[in-house]
Parts: structure tokens; sequence; C-alpha cells
């Protein structure tokens, strides 16, 4: 099992510790960097500021969202960072939920997601292949465009630039299950965003007969605390923002995915109470053994008997979201 740093994206403002932590991760050994964006910072531009910065370390996105960009546009964007930085690109791509792609994006949420996200994906490949004009008569991504409002005179274009390698990683960030069993079918990679070790049944049947080389590459919070509790705190914070705030009463996959893994009735409590007003008690309605279970806090011992458990599994890079370097070196030192 490799290790990523996952960096997400900004707050306020960029963060100065961003590049230090990625040049430390690439010292330690770490075979991945990722970023990602939601409705701020994008995820390409801090990555190809710390590709600059670095020489070893993969450089991926985790996630880049589907809604903000045409699929050539995002190809455009992984095949030139690939080729300034050497080869290290991986794309991760997620679809987003409605109230993202319609409130920021000002665009409609698909009414088929399975299918707007593979015509997506096809159409990156066919970039990154360059065997001919991109084409695609699609319900989504027309390449050429002939709908009823375009002129007409759309062309069949291949990129002008050669890319570095066609067979860039392209991971996509799926959660409901049949968006994860089609991950498996046209995608290098999985990227969960809740992965719990202890309930390998949450995924299995999504998750039978996997390709060889398929990555499944989940996030996972890490701080090296002597006081688990207080560890957890930032871990149910991230947990009541996205099952409370990222998403509709009726629509919210996030929440899904936590019913899912066993805590349907926190999850529509912590739902409740964000809608309400009421955020800190949303993030104190998130059950510590969920906080726990799909992250590694504690002394370094307490991870080390837990970071067995996530090797066991078809875990192949653990993403570790964490602004300590302590941490980043514990896990570093237990997982050589």
């Amino acid at each position: 099992m490799r290790l990523g740093l996952a960096l997400g994206y900004w707050g306020r403002g960029p963060s100065a510790d961003h590049v230090p932590l990625a040049q430390e991760a690439e010292r330690l050994g770490y075979h991945s960097v990722w970023t990602a964006e939601s409705w701020g910072s994008d995820a390409f531009t801090p990555l190809t500021w710390i590709a600059a910065r670095t020489t070893r370390i993969r450089l991926g996105t985790a996630v880049a969202q589907m809604a903000a960009r045409s699929p050539t546009t995002t190809a455009m964007h992984a095949l030139t960072l690939d080729h300034l930085s050497g080869g290290r690109m991986m794309l991760g791509l997620g679809l987003s939920g409605p109230q993202v792609v319609e409130g920021w994006y000002g665009r409609p949420f698909p009414k088929s997601p399975l299918t707007a996200t593979r015509e997506y994906v096809d159409v990156v490949r066919q970039v990154l292949r360059r065997e001919g004009p991109v084409e695609l008569d699609g319900r989504f991504h027309s390449h050429p465009y002939r709908g009823a409002d375009g002129t007409g005179l759309g062309k069949a274009l291949k990129p002008i630039t050669h890319p570095l390698r066609a067979g860039l990683p392209l991971l996509l960030g799926a959660e409901g299950p049949k968006n994860i069993a089609q991950t498996t079918r046209i995608a290098d990679g999985w990227l969960p965003l809740y992965w719990s070790p202890t309930r390998p049944q949450a995924y299995e049947a999504s998750l039978t007969d996997l390709p060889e080389g398929f990555l499944v590459a989940p996030m996972a919070r890490a701080h090296v605390c002597d006081d688990v509790a207080e560890g957890l705190l930032p871990v149910k914070a991230m947990l009541g923002f996205y099952i409370g705030g990222m998403g509709h009463a009726a629509r919210n996959f996030h929440a899904d995915l936590m019913a899912r893994m066993g805590f349907g009735e926190e999850a529509r409590r912590i739902q409740r109470l964000f809608q309400e007003g009421r955020r800190e008690e949303a993030v104190l309605a998130v059950p510590d053994a969920f906080a726990d279970e799909i992250s590694l806090v504690g002394p370094r011992e307490r991870i080390a008997e837990r970071l067995e458990s996530w090797r066991k599994g078809p875990v192949t890079d653990l993403l570790v979201l964490s602004p300590d370097p302590h941490t980043l070196r514990v896990l570093a030192e237990l997982n050589s």
C-alpha cells in the first residue's frame, strides 16, 4: 500500500504549508500528492505550483469537478501538466452533486449521471490517445456539437499537442453502488470519499472482479496524538459539513453513503441540525465510531495497529490528509 498526501482545497486563501508539506512527503517517499476543488480554488493551478517545486512525487487531482470544464478542457489541463512534470500527472475526476453543479456552475445536473460520466471519460481518453479527431454522438458531450442551437459548423479535431502518455491514469470519485461498479470498468482507479476497513461489505458488490492494476485510493485524515477524542474533532467537523451542508435534504450523496455504511439515523440527524443552523451540534452529532473507523487518529501504537487493517483489503494507495509533518513521518515509518 502506497502513501499519498491529500492537500484538499483552499479555505479563505492559499496555505503557505502546502508546498513544504509536498516537499516533505516527497522526501519521505510518498508516492503522490493530491489537490481538490469545491467552489473556490481550482485543483490544477496549485498542483502545477507544486510540480515546479518537486521532482519525483506523482501529482493527482482528488477531485477535479467534471461540471467545471468540458472534457476536452480537462484533457488539455491533464496533458499540459503531464508534459511539464515529466509524466507525473494522475487525473482524478468527480461529478459532484446537484447543489454544486446547478448552484455554482450554473448548469443542469445530468438526469443520467452514469451516462454523463461515461461520455466524459470517453472524450478525455480520445484526447489522450490522439488516434484521430474526437468524435462522440453523446447525450451530454457531443463532439462536434450537433445541438439545435448550434451553427452546424463544428469540426471534429484532435489535439495539436501530442500527449506525453496515452495511458495517463484516470480515476473517478464515485459514491453510489452503480457508479462505483461502472468506475471499475471505465477508469484506472477509484477515489472513495469514506473508506472503512472494518466494513468491506459496504462496497463489496461493486468491487467484484477488479481489473489487474486497478487503483483504490481512499482519503483518510490522520493525526498522531495522545487524545483520540480531541484528534477526531477535525474529522467530525469535515463529516458534519459534507453530510449536513454539501447537498440538499432530499438528495445528498454523502449522507446516503453514511447510511449505507450503517449510520442512517445519525446521518439524518446531522442533516437536520445543520439545516436548522445548529452547526456545532451537527458536528457533535457525528458518531465517534464512524469518524474513527474512516481515519487514523491516536498514539503511534494505535495507528500502527489500525494501519494493518487498511493493508488487508483492496486499498492500493492511502491518501493521507494531515497538515502535520510529524504525522506524515510516522506514517512513512510505519508503512515502510
